[in-house]
């Protein structure tokens, strides 16, 4: 197996249709060689812990209502592209994602990482749910099999939030300009959301070197 880092963050539009890119063509790889790992980087860690009006946070970012209806147009053409059902409508808050982050970090201890992931880039964009508040994250976890009471404490806690902060940091001074970021077997850099094509290519590519030893 050849190792997937990720770096993402799940308020990112991008990094949910990269993602659904990612796993259309693995799905058309089937046996794939990949070890997928997921890591945080935070777009807003400047947030407050509650989060933002998202409407005033995409306005005051972009300059205004009308250009930021533009900027998300395109995201929604990509998404529709993409299979991806967004609902801008129903999301109310920018949220912090730094207990989000700390979430998927719980996850990959638990072997559930990716669905955890997938879970939360639904429940923001298609359910507009706020992923900055604990009991969201709570159900999210225990959707996926995770004790939904441990959650909680875990999150009322300190616990791996300094550290996931800090690691999210340094993404940033390594390098991770943006995000969704790859990084392939610890050496090769793949950012935006890339095609179907592009992905079933890299992962046939490896898996034939990885046959021939």
């Amino acid at each position: 197996m050849v190792t997937l880092d990720i770096f993402s963050d799940p308020v990112c539009p991008w990094c949910m249709i990269g993602k659904a890119y990612l796993d259309r063509a693995l799905e058309k790889v089937g046996d794939h060689p990949f070890r997928i790992e997921w890591h945080p980087f935070m777009l807003n860690p400047d947030l407050p812990a509650e989060g933002v009006d998202r409407r005033d946070f995409l306005e005051a970012r972009f300059g205004g209502q009308m250009e930021a209806a533009k900027a998300y147009t395109r995201v929604m053409e990509a998404a529709t592209f993409a299979g991806v059902e967004f609902n801008l409508e129903k999301m109310r808050v920018q949220p912090n994602t730094l207990n989000a982050h700390r979430l998927i970090h719980w996850a990959g201890l638990e072997g559930c990482q990716t669905a955890v992931v997938s879970a939360l880039f639904k429940a923001y964009f298609r359910d507009g749910l706020d992923i900055g508040k604990d009991e969201v994250l709570a159900d999210i976890a225990a959707a996926q099999g995770m004790d939904r009471a441990a959650t909680l404490r875990l999150l009322a806690s300190d616990a791996d939030r300094a550290d996931i902060f800090s690691r999210a940091m340094d993404a940033r001074r390594k390098g991770v300009q943006s995000v969704p970021s790859f990084l392939i077997a610890r050496e090769y850099v793949v950012t935006g959301a890339q095609p179907v094509e592009t992905w079933v290519g890299i992962a046939e590519e490896i898996a034939e070197k990885l046959r021939e030893g």
